[in-house]
């Protein structure tokens, strides 16, 4: 692939990096930003469910209303917008300026999951979309690999304040690399909100945004609380527990490149044996507790199928989608994904608190199973009535 491929392609997952750092980075500095500003550490943990929900609500209403914007401009302003509200997240001094600041954040995060992997595509040739795709979620896991623990590291040196600041220096370097290698890519604006009904009679589509409901919803009652539950259950030590995350990031990698070499080959198979391979995870999580071993092991298969649900069902919502609605798909996609993840710390939560933290990984895999039976008995044969038709 040529640099005038690999240039925007590059640009787009660091993009991703930094966008999956900043999402997921105020977990680990919750304890620090409650102190500072003064409040309990259940108000400053508000702060990840307003973002996870205000992009659930936004994502949709925001693309309609850019359904015009050329995709370029788009995504340049999205990662200005970002760069503007990171800065002012890390000057906050108040609760109340801190959460718009991140409700800043997270209106350009519902632009931006919506036209990165529509966008990944576009910029590359047909057989390099795969690669493209696998990108984006290659930069997902570099973030859980290095990003959280850098983030981390910097706001326990200098302040919470400080890693808000480091992303946005970031997002300007990312900023400056799009605006000299991105290329225009033309946004038809013909899908408006009257053609909104279409997607929903697109039985393959609508089933995608299903399993996305239902799987995520499962993945993250455990994985909000894999942490503790590894520190609790497992007995394992801080060191290890950072261990056991770095593994799960890098097999995230290669079921990325897993998915690059094989999809296309078994498609159906892919996407069955993804939640396959995530759910009887879930429900050994509890078993492998019982040895530190076992636990690196479930770590690393559960990052690897993760990675590879994520990255065949982005592709088959690509897939399905009309040309000029993949923007608009996505952000549905992207709204129901964050729906699924605030669903999902809310059940783990009340698991944790009802039942015990040890059964996280039961209760989520009960979700991920009824996602997997919907997509044996329901979706494929959509799926394959569409492949059919085209």
């Amino acid at each position: 692939m040529s640099p005038k491929n690999w240039l925007p392609l590059i640009g787009i997952t660091i993009s991703v990096f930094i966008f999956n750092m900043s999402e997921f980075m105020p977990i680990g500095l919750l304890t620090d930003i409650s102190m500072d500003l003064g409040i309990t550490e259940s108000k400053a943990g508000m702060i990840i469910s307003i973002y996870a929900w205000a992009v659930a609500i936004l994502s949709l209403p925001i693309m309609l209303l850019l359904r015009k914007m050329e995709y370029r401009r788009m995504l340049l302003m999205c990662i200005a917008l970002f760069a503007g509200f990171q800065i002012l997240s890390g000057i906050s001094d108040s609760y109340e300026m801190l959460i718009m600041a991140r409700l800043g954040v997270a209106v350009s995060h519902s632009i931006f999951w919506s036209i990165a992997t529509p966008l990944a595509v576009r910029v590359v040739t047909m057989e390099y979309r795969r690669l493209a795709i696998s990108m984006v979620a290659t930069g997902t896991s570099i973030a859980m690999i290095a990003g959280l623990p850098i983030g981390r590291m910097i706001g326990l040196a200098m302040g919470w304040r400080a890693s808000f600041i480091s992303i946005a220096i970031v997002a300007i370097f990312a900023l400056i690399l799009l605006v000299i290698v991105f290329p225009r890519v033309e946004n038809p604006g013909t899908f408006t909100l009257r053609r909104l009904p279409e997607l929903f009679r697109n039985k393959a589509l609508v089933g995608i945004y299903v399993v996305i409901a239902i799987f995520v919803t499962g993945y993250y009652t455990g994985y909000s609380y894999i942490e503790p539950f590894m520190i609790q259950i497992a007995n394992l030590s801080e060191s290890m527990t950072t261990v056991g995350l770095t593994i799960f990031g890098f097999a995230g990698i290669v079921g990325s490149f897993v998915f690059i070499k094989y999809y296309d080959r078994i498609r159906y198979e892919f996407l069955i044996g993804s939640i396959l391979g995530v759910s009887v995870c879930l429900m050994l999580l509890n078993v492998s507790a019982y040895s530190a071993i076992t636990m690196m092991m479930i770590c690393m298969f559960w990052g690897f199928f993760a990675t590879a649900f994520n990255v065949s069902f982005q592709s088959e919502a690509i897939r399905t989608s009309p040309m000029d609605a993949s923007a608009i798909s996505m952000s549905m996609y992207s709204g129901i994904f964050n729906v699924g993840i605030a669903m999902g710390s809310i059940i783990g939560g009340i698991t944790t608190d009802t039942i015990s933290i040890g059964s996280i990984g039961y209760v989520g895999g009960a979700f991920t199973m009824i996602a997997l039976i919907f997509t044996c008995t329901y979706l494929v044969k959509r799926m394959k009535s569409t492949d059919s038709i085209t």
